[in-house]
C-alpha cells in the first residue's frame, strides 16, 4: 500500500551520537506533530527546515526525548512523498520509545527496502538505481563506492534507454513496412535491421567488458591464504586487515577454521579466507579444519599459496603446487629476511615468474607487488578508467546476454530473408530484456525479491 504512512529506524542500532527514524507518507507530517513540540508547527514550516523541539506523550504531555526534526516536503524527498526525519539520540531506549509513539499513532513499520522501493514505484528512481543504492551501502573499496554512485546518478539507465530507443525506432520501421508492404523495399529493410542491430550489440558487448571487473569490485574476490602449518597464513591476513585478526604462535596447527576478512588491496576488495595449514593429522578437530581448507580451496577465485622461503619444500607442499598449478594462484615466499633454503627453480617449474612474489612481513616488504600481481591477473595490470560504465549486477548481466541472442537471433533470421513480422518478434523481444533491467517491463514478485535484500530503514 503506497498511500500509507511508514517508518523505521535509519541508523544502526546500538549506542552512537545520533539516530534517525525516517516517516514517509501523506500524513507523516500529522503522525509526527502529535508526538513532537517546537516553536513552529510543522505543518505550516517551509520544505527542507530543520526544528529543535521535543518527542513527548501525548496523553501525559511527558516530555520522553530532545530531538531535531527535519521536514522534506512531496516531491522534493527520497520517495516523493512527505517525509519527516527524528534525529534522536542514539540509543536503543530512547529510539525505540519514538519509534513506539510513531506506530501508536497508527504509522506501520516499513518493511526491508520500502522507502527505495517507494522511490522506484513513485517514478523517482528506476530498478538500476534502486538495486545501486544497495551496492553504495555494501560498497567495500572507495572504487566500488563510485561504481555504485554512478549507477544511484543513472549512468547505466541512460546507457539502457538509448539502446532501447535505437530499438524503438527499428520496430517503428518495420511496423510501417508490415502495415504497408507496398512502399517496402526489402533490401533497404534489412540493411536497417542489420545496422540497427549491430549498433545495439556492440554496445551491449561494450558494456560486457566491464562486467567481470564490475561484479568483482561488487562482490570482491574470494582469496583462499592456503599452505602448511606456520608459514605466515595468519600473519598475512593480519598484516592485510591491518589488524590482528587471527591468532599467530610458533605452534603449528593454531588455525583450526576458516577465518574470514575484507579487505581492500590497491582498490581492489578480497574477501580473505584464512584456512587451517593442510596437513595429515590425528587431531580431530585440526582435521576438520582441514577439510574445511580444502573446500574453500575448491571454491575460492583466487589461491594465496605461502611457502616459507627458510624452509625446503616437503612432498605435500609438492602435492599442493601440481594442484593448483591451473588454478588462479599466487605464489608467497614469505620470510625472505632469512636464509634462504627453499629451491625457487623448483617453484617455477609450476608457476610463471610473474605469479610469484617475494614477501617479508617482518620487514614490510612485498606487500605492492602482491597487489599488482593481484591486479595482472584480474584486471589485466590496471583497473578500468574511473569514468567507465561498469556492469557489476549479476541480473544485469544475464538480461544483456538475453538481449543479446535475441538481437543474433534478429539477425540470423535476417540473412535467411525470414519474414520481417517473424524477425519483429527476437528485436521486441531484446527491447523488453533491456527493459527488464531498468524495471520498465518486470514483475511484481521480481519487485518484491529485489528490495527484501535492503536493510530495514533504506
Amino acid at each position: 500500500m503506497l498511500n500509507d504512512t511508514i517508518a523505521a529506524i535509519s541508523t544502526p542500532l546500538g549506542e552512537g551520537g545520533i539516530a534517525v527514524i525516517r516517516v514517509s507518507g501523506e500524513d507523516s507530517v500529522t503522525y509526527v506533530e502529535r508526538i513532537f513540540r517546537s516553536k513552529t508547527k510543522l505543518s505550516v514550516a517551509d520544505t527542507h527546515t530543520v526544528h529543535y523541539g521535543f518527542i513527548i506523550e501525548p496523553a501525559s504531555a511527558e516530555k520522553v526525548e530532545e530531538v531535531l526534526v527535519t521536514l522534506m516536503k512531496a516531491p522534493r524527498s527520497f520517495t516523493m512523498e512527505d517525509v519527516v526525519e527524528i534525529s534522536c539520540h542514539g540509543g536503543i531506549v530512547s529510539v525505540k520509545k519514538v519509534l513506539d509513539l510513531l506506530l501508536v499513532q497508527g504509522v506501520r513499520l516499513a518493511e526491508p527496502g520500502e522507502f527505495t522501493k517507494r522511490a522506484f514505484l513513485n517514478g523517482r528512481i528506476d530498478l538500476t538505481q534502486a538495486e545501486a543504492v544497495i551496492d553504495l551501502i555494501r560498497a567495500k573499496s572507495d572504487r566500488a563506492f563510485k561504481v555504485a554512485l554512478k549507477q544511484v546518478e543513472g549512468n547505466l539507465s541512460k546507457q539502457i534507454k538509448h539502446l532501447r530507443y535505437i530499438l524503438v525506432e527499428l520496430m517503428a520501421h518495420v511496423e510501417v513496412n508490415i502495415d504497408y508492404p507496398e512502399h517496402d523495399v526489402e533490401e533497404m529493410t534489412n540493411a536497417f535491421i542489420k545496422t540497427k542491430c549491430d549498433t545495439v550489440m556492440l554496445d551491449i558487448d561494450r558494456l560486457l567488458v566491464t562486467a567481470e571487473q564490475g561484479k568483482i569490485l561488487r562482490e570482491g574476490i574470494e582469496t583462499a591464504i592456503v599452505g602448511k602449518p606456520n608459514v605466515g597464513k595468519s600473519s598475512l591476513l593480519n598484516e592485510l586487515a591491518q589488524e590482528n585478526r587471527a591468532i599467530v604462535t610458533d605452534i603449528p596447527g593454531t588455525t583450526r577454521d576458516v577465518i574470514e576478512e575484507f579487505v581492500n588491496i590497491g582498490g581492489i576488495p578480497l574477501k580473505l579466507l584464512d584456512t587451517a595449514g593442510i596437513r595429515e593429522t590425528s587431531d580431530i578437530v585440526e582435521q576438520i579444519g582441514v577439510e574445511r581448507s580444502k573446500t574453500a580451496l575448491a571454491e575460492a577465485d583466487l589461491i594465496l599459496l605461502v611457502l616459507n622461503s627458510n624452509d625446503e619444500l616437503q612432498l605435500d607442499e609438492i602435492a599442493l603446487m601440481k594442484q593448483l598449478a591451473d588454478k588462479q594462484t599466487i605464489v608467497i615466499l614469505n620470510k625472505i629476511d632469512l636464509e634462504r633454503k627453499l629451491d625457487v627453480e623448483q617453484v617455477l617449474s609450476y608457476f610463471a615468474q610473474e605469479r610469484i612474489v617475494e614477501l617479508s612481513l617482518v620487514e614490510n616488504k612485498g606487500i605492492e607487488d602482491l597487489e599488482k600481481a593481484i591486479a595482472a591477473i584480474f584486471f589485466e595490470g590496471k583497473l578500468e578508467s574511473s569514468d567507465l560504465t561498469y556492469v557489476s549486477n549479476v541480473r544485469h548481466i544475464s538480461l544483456l546476454k538475453q538481449a543479446k541472442r535475441s538481437l543474433q537471433d534478429a539477425l540470423d533470421a535476417n540473412e535467411q530473408y525470414v519474414p520481417i513480422d517473424m524477425i519483429q518478434i527476437d528485436i521486441r523481444a531484446a527491447w523488453e530484456q533491456l527493459g527488464e533491467i531498468i524495471g520498465d517491463s518486470v514483475g511484481e514478485s521480481l519487485i518484491d525479491q529485489i528490495f527484501t535484500q535492503f536493510c530495514l530503514g533504506k
